[in-house]
């Protein structure tokens, strides 16, 4: 089972499906960043790891659909509408009218992004993990702002001075509970702590679950030589006095670790990360620009977590 946000997240869901059988592989996926666009609910996070599985995302940005156009957006410029700073192409707008009709009938978000794999010839089960709002809201020397605001219209430019996860009102969903419940091995993707999966572990009986589980818990670290990959999340720990590269990641995760992978040329971290805590240190190619890469990562991840993989065959060890 697969904890992601964000594109790093998608592309470790790649690389596991590349690795496993697809149908078994569980993903939960962040629901912090949703939010509501010219009348229509867009979650860009499960979204994002459905078009990465269906192999119709972007690959050059890592987010939206090939080959889209974007004629709705360039009238509702035209027109004047709000917050047309969010790019949606037309295909992707075509999902969110799916999922608006969706849920004005009632549905769960469960439901409507099953609906949506399968249409997309997703294999692995894609969920959220909360079926009710629960925005992440960063605040910044320039005030509260919620995530797409800061993100994207912002540029992630304003320092960011605290975090709120708004799960108060909110619950981890049935068939995430489930899936925790259930899974032999739980991978926590190379997304960003404070922007993916802290905003998970954040629901009402997420962490609770994540510690009582059977099943080894292995996070792949974000951060290469201190540095993000992509995204924010270096700037971020500083801001917040977090501290710094892995030591930082093994920090914001805690006793909720049995191992740790860390890019290979962090070999340097090794024995500092065991002398604090953290029980496992794996050595690993954690750069996943590519399909191949994302797998062969995924198969050292399953490898070393006693999974034998045989062509299209796998069990725990």
């Amino acid at each position: 089972m697969l904890l992601a946000g964000g594109v790093g997240g998608a592309r470790m869901a790649r690389g596991l499906v590349g690795a496993l059988p697809p149908d078994s592989l569980s993903v939960i996926v962040n629901i912090g960043d949703d939010e509501r666009f010219h009348g229509l609910t867009v979650c860009p996070d499960l979204d994002t790891v459905i078009y990465t599985l269906g192999n119709v995302v972007h690959a050059q940005q890592g987010w939206g659909v090939a080959g889209d156009t974007a004629n709705a957006l360039g009238m509702l410029r035209k027109l004047g509408a709000a917050d047309t700073w969010m790019h949606l192409g037309d295909g992707d707008i075509g999902l969110h009218l799916f999922r608006a009709q969706c849920l004005a009938e009632g549905a769960s978000l469960t439901s409507i992004t099953a609906r949506i794999a399968k249409a997309l010839k997703v294999k692995a089960a894609v969920m959220p993990a909360s079926d009710d709002p629960a925005p992440t809201l960063i605040e910044t020397d320039e005030g509260s702002q919620r995530f797409q605001q800061w993100f994207v219209q912002q540029r992630a430019q304003p320092a960011v001075r605290a975090l709120r996860y708004m799960t108060d009102e909110a619950r981890l969903s049935g068939a995430a509970a489930q899936a925790l419940a259930e899974a032999d091995l739980i991978v926590i993707a190379p997304s960003n702590p404070l922007l993916s999966i802290l905003p998970m572990l954040a629901l009402p009986g997420f962490r609770d679950a994540l510690a009582k589980t059977r099943a080894q818990r292995v996070a792949v670290s974000p951060l290469i030589g201190g540095r993000a990959i992509k995204g924010p999340l270096d700037r971020m720990l500083g801001d917040l006095a977090i501290g710094e590269g892995n030591a930082a990641i093994a920090t914001l995760y805690g006793d909720l670790l049995d191992r740790l992978v860390i890019d290979e040329s962090d070999h340097a971290d090794v024995d500092r990360l065991k002398a604090a805590g953290v029980p496992q240190v794996q050595l690993a190619a954690t750069r996943i620009g590519d399909r191949a890469a994302a797998t062969e990562l995924a198969r050292a991840v399953l490898l070393a977590s006693g999974v034998e993989l045989n062509h299209d065959v796998w069990r725990t060890a």
